[in-house]
């Protein structure tokens, strides 16, 4: 999926015998490796985005990769999304792709509780507080500094400048 100044997010399926899952990944041309955003397996790691980004990325109509639908974009991205602080009007953003894409009867209540329950890695506080950019602090995140598994500070930048809405 293309997002601003060449950076691309992909959703990478595994469907090896004893390793599948999916794995969300961020990537820029002069990168010298593709930042693991959020993995979602019997071992789920993240969140990796918060509400903003991935609404961003579905609905910036950048051509490239496997489809420009901002609802089929946006629900790709979904499992990787965790944020405490969802905005009133995800809700309906969410009812739209799945009444796009789903055959769903009664996509009200399965947004609703898609957003509050938010998936394995559930909701996760996102702050800029101190560092300038998007941290959060979900205990299986790569972008919460605190775990010892989180991408280091300068990479923590960079994709969270990559991710900007």
């Amino acid at each position: 999926m293309p997002l601003a100044a060449g950076h691309r997010l992909h959703v990478v399926y595994r469907t090896f015998a004893d390793d599948n899952g999916t794995d969300y990944l961020l990537h820029h041309p002069d990168w010298d490796r593709a930042e693991l955003l959020a993995r979602d397996d019997g071992h789920f790691m993240g969140p990796g985005l918060s509400w903003p980004e991935p609404v961003a990325a579905a609905d910036n109509a950048l051509p490239g990769g496997s489809t420009t639908d901002p609802n089929t974009r946006l629900l790709l991205l979904l499992p990787a999304f965790g944020d405490d602080e969802v905005p009133d009007d995800a809700v309906g953003r969410l009812v739209v792709a799945l009444r796009a894409r789903t055959g769903v009867e009664a996509p009200e209540p399965l947004a609703s509780a898609v957003l509050e329950d938010q998936g394995a890695p559930g909701p996760a506080r996102w702050t800029t507080a101190g560092h300038g950019f998007s941290l959060n602090d979900g205990g299986y995140s790569f972008r919460n500094p605190a775990n010892r598994f989180a991408m280091p500070a300068d990479r923590l930048s960079r994709v969270a400048t990559a991710l900007a809405p």
